[in-house]
């Protein structure tokens, strides 16, 4: 199956493994290590001035890891390696999950080692090793990827309709901006603790033209045509991600309990509309494809050639255009100017 050759930088906010030491246990003393020299049982704290920075992580084709050119940790280029995801439980009984990723120096050693928390860590707070796997952190790390919607969203059906996305089920028509009308061919759904790389995205009603609140995944990208371009993009079309816009009033991040997920798979990645607005639907590129089941991949994998061509549905805005206190208003006005 042949998919997009390299997927674009994933920022990932991460610890240093010196700022994540066993403060009783087997390995008292010690920093974060590979799985190889960790010890069940063994209880980790965070250090009290320890904070994230961002990791920006390519995805090869053949699924190999690189740190990408703007990156606040690592030395760009450099390898990097997807070791493991921990299970870290507190006094609480609370389990989050963590992702440990290690960089690699050109003559195959390591040079530094992350941890990727899948939930807030708390400082002050004991954390029990009580799981690790190796063969759970691709899909892991693909979910993290993944473009959701969550419980509730209205999707735009061929007949005009809004249909709950949860009502939604394999082989029907829903609209596409792109390409007419498309037939789903695959729906996952997962549930998962609101908080941190999982917290959502909520953007309020009608601060994007959008009919009612809508509620995605942090990465999920939304389409504008700008009739004139207030940003400048240098493109009428383009895709932002939500997590771009948070402002922490019209636009926030959603956290607390948890939230359901689902993606929307059709055999190209297509725009829809959700809540009224342009939307993308599921895009496999070497990051997500661990997230679909191994029997899904197989049987379609003749129809994902090319599945996500760069540049199909417009240029991706980064955050550094977004960074200003209009950005939501000139998004707007230039979509219905």
């Amino acid at each position: 199956m042949h998919v997009t050759a390299v997927s674009p930088a994933q920022s990932l906010p991460v610890y240093r493994a010196e700022h994540v030491t066993v403060t009783h246990g087997a390995n008292e003393g010690d920093r974060l290590s590979v799985m190889e020299e960790l010890v069940l049982d063994d209880i980790y704290g965070l250090d009290a001035a320890a904070s994230p920075a961002r990791l920006s992580v390519i995805t090869h084709g053949d699924g190999s890891f690189e740190i990408g050119a703007d990156t606040a940790l690592g030395r760009p280029g450099a390898a990097l390696h997807l070791d493991c995801v921990l299970s870290l439980m507190s006094p609480d009984g609370q389990t989050t999950d963590a992702l440990v990723l290690v960089e690699v120096d050109g003559d195959g050693f390591v040079a530094a080692i992350y941890l990727l928390p899948l939930a807030p860590l708390q400082t002050r707070m004991d954390y029990t090793l009580v799981g690790m796997d190796r063969d759970g952190a691709r899909q892991k790390l693909a979910q993290v990827a993944c473009v959701s919607f969550t419980r509730g969203t209205h999707i735009t059906m061929a007949s005009g309709a809004q249909l709950p996305i949860e009502e939604l089920a394999v082989g029907d028509r829903v609209l596409t901006r792109d390409d007419g009308v498309q037939q789903v061919r695959w729906i996952g759904r997962s549930t998962v603790r609101a908080q941190g790389a999982f917290a959502p995205i909520l953007i309020r009603a009608r601060v994007l033209n959008n009919e009612n609140d809508l509620l995605v995944s942090p990465d999920h990208r939304l389409f504008v045509y700008q009739r004139r371009d207030e940003i400048g993009a240098g493109q009428s079309e383009i895709l932002v991600k939500a997590r771009h816009l948070v402002n922490g009033e019209s636009v926030v991040v959603q956290e607390g309990g948890f939230v359901e997920y689902f993606q929307i798979l059709f055999d190209r990645h297509h725009i829809i509309y959700a809540e009224g607005i342009a939307a993308e639907s599921m895009l496999i590129d070497p990051r997500t494809r661990p997230a679909l089941p191994r029997e899904l991949l197989e049987k379609v994998s003749p129809l994902l050639d090319r599945h996500g061509a760069e540049g199909e549905h417009g240029v991706d805005v980064g955050r550094a255009l977004l960074d200003r206190p209009d950005a939501i208003a000139l998004l707007k006005r230039a979509s219905t100017r």
